[in-house]
């Protein structure tokens, strides 16, 4: 049936595709937008401060190692806002960002639909899998993001000073800016495994090429981590090192040579 549609009916199809998700989408912001507090006070601005669940469990950590400096009990971030209208603009577009992040699987599921066609019965099997795991993953990937990258990042700059007498007050945007960055980052480098497993399914890796070009992978991934991480090592470590895990599940997962169509 794909395959008799002109290439403006494809146009068509995924016009009303993208209109979907921006309904789905849409809707979602006006109930992130109406809860104000909860995504800001509760969810938002929580990791600056020593009462983060982190934080909590590092000076845990350091009295069981006794290694006290890795806890500090007022541990806090002053964030001001200097834009008239940056407040309300901040609002906005966190509502959007926690939106999609929310809307994921849904624009996943519509991704399939789209694509779904244009496969043979083997592919769509094999690739609708994928998609399925590709939600679970990418939440996994969010959820570390915000509550291990983001806040060790933020306390690391927040508290460093090049003197004493230039204190730190962060502005709000780049605060929300790290936060969004480093909660999609986490999310999107979950999505590696699925990602190898598609290509793996449609015969175009397998598990053999993974293991040749192992060392070129990890290399390549301490300067991608190197690149979407602030300039700090402890954050490149955070990004870097999970992304070498996926890759070995990614082997692991992969199709061998022979089964792997010439």
């Amino acid at each position: 049936m794909a395959q008799e549609m002109s290439f403006w009916d494809h146009l068509e199809v995924l016009r009303r595709t993208l209109f979907r998700v921006a309904v789905v989408v849409a809707l979602l912001m006006v109930v992130v937008f109406l809860n104000k507090s909860l995504v800001f006070d509760t969810l938002l601005f929580a990791p600056r401060t020593s009462d983060f669940i982190l934080y909590r469990w590092l000076c845990d950590l350091g009295q069981w190692l006794n290694i006290p400096a890795i806890c500090e009990q007022d541990f806090s971030l002053n964030i001001i806002n200097i834009s008239v209208s940056g407040q309300f603009f901040t609002h906005l577009s966190m509502s959007f960002w926690i939106s999609l992040v929310f809307a994921f699987p849904y624009v996943i599921w519509e991704i399939w639909r789209f694509i779904a066609p244009a496969l043979y019965a083997k592919e769509q099997r094999a690739v609708k899998r994928a998609f399925f795991f590709s939600s679970f993953l990418f939440f996994i990937g969010v959820f570390i993001g915000y509550i291990l990258l983001f806040p060790i990042v933020i306390r690391f700059f927040g508290e460093y000073q090049v003197s004493e007498i230039v204190p730190n007050t962060i502005d709000l945007t780049s605060y929300t800016d790290m936060f969004v960055s480093l909660i999609l980052i986490m999310g999107i480098v979950f999505e590696l495994p699925m990602l190898m497993y598609i290509l793996s399914s449609l015969g175009i890796i397998n598990r053999n090429f993974l293991r040749k070009y192992r060392k070129h992978a990890i290399v390549a991934m301490f300067c991608l981590s190197a690149i979407v991480t602030p300039t700090d090592l402890l954050s490149l470590f955070i990004v870097a090192i999970p992304l070498c895990l996926l890759y070995e599940l990614s082997i692991f997962i992969c199709k061998k040579e022979k089964n792997v169509e010439p």
